[in-house]
C-alpha cells in the first residue's frame, strides 16, 4: 500500500535519523514527507519507529494511505516521478 508519511519533528537529531531512517522505507519527496510502498509487517514497524521518535508535545506525524486507483491519479507538476507501483508483487 501507498502511505505518505508526513512529519514536523522539532529536534533536529532526531529529525535527521529519521529522515535517514524512513529511506530504507520509501522515497523523500519533500524535506519532511516520504512516499512509502509498504508491506502490513513494515508498516508495523514504520508505526512503531515513529511513535518512539515523536513527542507528542512538540511533534506532528501523519500517515495518508492511498488506495491503488487514488495512487495512479498522483499529479507531479514539478520534480521527480514517482516509480509507478508493481501490478504483482514478488514474495
Amino acid at each position: 500500500m501507498l502511505v505518505i508519511v508526513c512529519y514536523d519533528i522539532s529536534d533536529d537529531s532526531k529529525r535527521t535519523r529519521l529522515y535517514k531512517w524512513l529511506q530504507g522505507y520509501g522515497t523523500p519527496v519533500q524535506r519532511s514527507v516520504f512516499e512509502c510502498d509498504l508491506r502490513a509487517n513494515e508498516l508495523d514497524r514504520v508505526r512503531r519507529y515513529l511513535r518512539r521518535v515523536a513527542d507528542p508535545r512538540f511533534d506532528g506525524v501523519r500517515l495518508y494511505f492511498l488506495c491503488e486507483a487514488c495512487a495512479r491519479k498522483v499529479e507531479i507538476v514539478a520534480g521527480t516521478p514517482r516509480e509507478p507501483l508493481p501490478d504483482f508483487l514478488i514474495v
